[in-house]
């Protein structure tokens, strides 16, 4: 995306949201999501659990007066409301060129508009950022890898894995981090995301990015299996078989 695109974008967003009043709004379009014609995406709205909205909602600055509130669904939309997680999800399907544009989750609390969410779609043939599966999962204690792809724009670009709720990120170069997430990156058109020693609190929203191109993927991790034990019953039969012929 061009940065006339982008200051273009911004002021038509400035003027809708000066007219509404809302609360707070970002200047910086922080991330472009890229998706084949055809193609589907699912995206997380998180907001505060301590203080959940009245409403919530999303648009585009394509209609800015279209909203569409939780847990509705039509053919190729779905906002879905989670409360027990503090997020709403944000589903669209067969995606077409007509679809690219600015998208917003915003909540209302008390009358008051806030953006907890922008992001950029592009829809176009060759995505900047895609992943292999958009659904893991793993045990509580073991290890998951997530692998990401990039187009050759995107090579010498900064490659991190980022929760959503709170926007915290891993990069490759940085060595103070985490050392349960691993990011190795084959400098031609995919990194490797690896996490170790899963834990519960694993579980959510994640995104591998490019540069700022994203793609999201969601994390499942249940409880480790129970170890089983097993007995040679079979063994032990054989013998009192045994011994039952010798006499």
């Amino acid at each position: 995306m061009t940065a006339y695109e982008k200051a273009k974008i911004f002021y038509i967003s400035i003027g809708f949201w000066l007219t509404l009043g809302v609360e707070c709004f970002s200047d910086e379009l922080n991330y472009v999501l890229t998706i084949k014609p055809g193609g589907s995406v699912t995206i997380p709205c998180h907001y505060d659990e301590k203080n959940p909205p009245q409403k919530k909602y999303w648009f585009s600055d394509n209609d800015p007066f279209n909203r569409t509130y939780t847990n509705t669904t039509e053919e190729n939309l779905s906002v879905i409301d989670h409360p027990d997680q503090s997020l709403f999800t944000v589903t669209m399907r067969n995606l077409q060129s007509k679809h690219t544009g600015l998208y917003y989750c915003v909540v209302e609390t008390d009358g008051q508009p806030s953006i907890r969410y922008n992001i950029y779609i592009q829809v176009q043939s060759a995505p900047g950022v895609s992943v292999k599966s958009s659904s893991v999962s793993g045990h509580e204690g073991d290890n998951v890898s997530v692998q990401c792809f990039y187009t050759s724009g995107y090579q010498n670009t900064l490659k991190q894995w980022c929760r959503y709720k709170d926007q915290s990120c891993y990069t490759e170069t940085d060595t103070s981090q985490n050392p349960s997430v691993q990011i190795s990156d084959d400098g031609r058109s995919s990194f490797t995301v690896l996490m170790t020693g899963l834990r519960l609190s694993d579980s959510g929203w994640y995104f591998c990015s490019a540069g700022e191109a994203l793609n999201p993927v969601h994390l499942t991790v249940t409880e480790a299996e129970p170890v089983s034990v097993t007995t040679d019953t079979g063994t032990e039969k054989d013998k009192w078989r045994f011994c039952l012929s010798q006499n």
